[in-house]
């Protein structure tokens, strides 16, 4: 039987660990941190996502989410345009990743080289729609609204978002190498 060739399997590696990264960066609230905010405890540190906002006393530990948006802050256009393209770039990669599973699979005596290629094309393209808004939010991220005299900094969903986006294209870049050689 025919071996399934190595950048097939990178491909099916990465991908679902990018998947499980941008996932992870889309949901948690902590696209961007805000601190040493003032006339509020100085250990209070409001974390931003796309979806919401949670404050919490580093002290103590107290955390409550869904805090009211009075600077207009998810009104952004990054903001707003992560929301859309966060989902749609999930949406994709899980598509493609179907796709891609159906291309590769071992029990066939040859991979289906045309479909693992071209579901290789559609996780770099969900990669590449990942990518977008978390770059656009991050050269934002300091103009972006926030108290006056608050200290502002890149936090950890940001970072996920990134990396998971990378993931899914090297994820991608490895099956589209299985198009040529189906020519």
């Amino acid at each position: 039987a025919m071996r399934t060739p190595a950048a097939m399997i990178v491909g099916l590696v990465l991908c679902p660990c990018g998947m499980l990264l941008t996932l992870t960066g889309t949901l948690a609230p902590a696209w961007r941190q805000v601190s040493s905010i003032p006339d509020q405890p100085s250990d209070l540190v409001q974390e931003q996502g796309i979806w919401e906002t949670c404050s919490e006393r580093q002290s103590s530990h107290e955390r409550s989410c869904g805090q009211p948006d009075e600077l207009g802050y998810f009104q952004q256009a990054p903001v707003r345009v992560a929301r859309g393209m966060m989902p749609a770039a999930l949406a994709l990669a899980l598509l493609a990743l179907v796709a891609a599973a159906l291309g590769v699979r071992c029990w066939r005596r040859e991979p289906r080289r045309t479909l693992a290629g071209a579901a290789g094309l559609a996780l770099l393209l969900a990669g590449l729609l990942g990518l977008t808004p978390t770059a656009w939010y991050t050269h934002e991220l300091w103009a972006l609204p926030a108290p006056q005299g608050s200290a502002l900094a890149a936090s950890y969903s940001l970072v996920l978002s990134y990396l998971g986006s990378c993931l899914q294209i090297l994820g991608g870049l490895a099956l589209a190498l299985s198009l040529p050689r189906c020519c």
